[in-house]
C-alpha cells in the first residue's frame, strides 16, 4: 500500500508547483563512469510516465568537458524515434551555438544556458569572465528564440562560491537580469554547493522582484549539502516561487565544483508538497521506483530520504 503524508494545507502557500526534473542532466554528468544510452533513455521514459511535468534529458555539450553525456544525439535520436514530438518537448542544455544548433538540427524544442554568478566560476566552467560570458549566449540565445524555440537560463553559485565565498546578491541579479534581458524565458537560480538559507532565498527573490522580475520567471535549484534544500523551497514558496528544479534519487552534483553534492532530490519534494496539500501532480511511488532501479544500475544506494524510507519495497 502507499504511503504518504498526511495533508495539512497551508493557505499562505501556493497552491500548484512545477517540478522541473533534471535527473538525466544534472543527475547524470557527474558519474564517474558512463551510463549506457539505453538506460538513460528508460530512465526519462520512466519519469515522464511518473507525471513529471518536465524532464531535462540531457546536454549538447562537448564530450571532452562531459564525457558522461557525448551520447547526447544518440540518446535523443532514439528517444524521438520511441516518443515522438513528445520527445522533441523536452529539454536540453546547451553551452554555445554549436551545441544548440546541434539541437535545432534533431528539432527539439526546448534549450537552456548556463551562466555563473561569479568570476571564478565563470573561469572554471566556461573558461570566460564574468563579464564575457554574455558574449557566448546572445547569439545562442538569439538563434533560439529565431527558430521559435524556449529558452531557459540557469546561473549557478548564486548562494555561495567554493572559491570566493559569499555572492553579493547584487552581483546575481545582476547576471540573472542580463540573461532575461537577453530573452531567456525562465530563470532557474542555483545553489550549487548547498550553503542557502532560509533567510538568503527570501532575500534573493525580493531583490529580483525590486529589480521588476516577477517571481513566475524563477526557479529555484537547490542542492541538499547542508540539509537545507527542502527548508530553502519552504522559503521559496512563501516568496511565491512556484518552479523547482529536482532530480531523481537525489542524483548529481557539478563536475567543475567538488563540493557540490547531489540536487534535492524529487522524492523528497514530491513527499514535502503533498504534505501541503500543494498540487504537482507527480507519481510518488512511481518516482522512488525509478530511483531505486537508477540507484541498481549505479550500483550504489539512493542518497534521497524518500527513497530510503520507501523502497526497500521495490528493491
Amino acid at each position: 500500500m502507499s504511503t504518504l503524508p498526511m495533508v495539512v494545507p497551508d493557505p499562505g502557500l501556493p497552491s500548484k508547483v512545477t517540478i522541473y526534473e533534471v535527473g538525466p542532466r544534472d543527475g547524470l554528468q557527474n558519474e564517474k563512469s558512463v551510463v549506457p544510452t539505453e538506460v538513460k533513455a528508460a530512465f526519462v521514459k520512466r519519469l515522464l510516465d511518473a507525471g513529471l511535468p518536465v524532464v531535462e534529458a540531457t546536454s549538447f555539450v562537448h564530450p571532452d568537458w562531459v564525457p558522461q553525456l557525448a551520447d547526447a544525439a544518440d540518446l535523443m535520436t532514439g528517444l524521438t524515434a520511441d516518443l515522438g514530438d513528445a520527445a522533441r518537448q523536452l529539454p536540453v542544455l546547451v553551452p554555445n551555438r554549436r551545441g544548440l544548433d546541434r539541437a535545432v538540427g534533431l528539432g527539439l524544442r526546448h534549450v537552456a544556458v548556463f551562466a555563473s554568478a561569479t568570476e571564478t566560476f565563470a573561469d572554471k566552467n566556461l573558461n570566460r569572465t564574468l563579464a564575457s560570458q554574455f558574449e557566448m549566449f546572445e547569439p545562442t540565445i538569439e538563434a533560439a528564440l529565431a527558430a521559435g524555440m524556449d529558452v531557459r537560463g540557469y546561473v549557478s553559485m548564486c548562494f555561495g562560491d567554493p572559491w570566493e565565498g559569499a555572492v553579493p546578491i547584487e552581483q546575481v541579479v545582476a547576471v540573472g537580469t542580463r540573461l532575461l534581458d537577453l530573452g531567456v524565458g525562465q530563470l532557474s537560480l542555483g545553489d550549487t554547493i548547498g550553503v542557502a538559507t532560509a533567510g538568503h532565498v527570501k532575500a534573493l527573490v525580493a531583490a529580483f522582484a525590486d529589480a521588476g522580475v516577477a517571481c513566475e520567471r524563477l526557479a529555484l535549484h537547490f542542492h541538499d549539502t547542508y540539509g537545507q534544500a527542502l527548508t530553502n523551497v519552504h522559503a521559496g514558496l512563501q516568496s511565491g516561487v512556484t518552479t523547482y528544479d529536482a532530480s531523481a534519487g537525489g542524483l548529481g552534483g557539478c563536475p567543475y565544483a567538488k563540493s557540490a553534492t547531489g540536487n534535492l532530490a524529487t522524492e523528497d519534494l514530491v513527499w514535502f508538497l503533498t504534505g501541503l496539500g500543494i498540487e504537482h501532480g507527480v507519481d510518488l511511488d512511481a518516482v522512488v521506483g525509478t530511483s531505486v532501479w537508477m540507484a541498481q544500475q549505479l550500483g550504489r544506494p539512493s542518497p534521497s530520504a524518500v527513497v530510503r524510507a520507501l523502497g526497500s519495497a521495490d528493491s
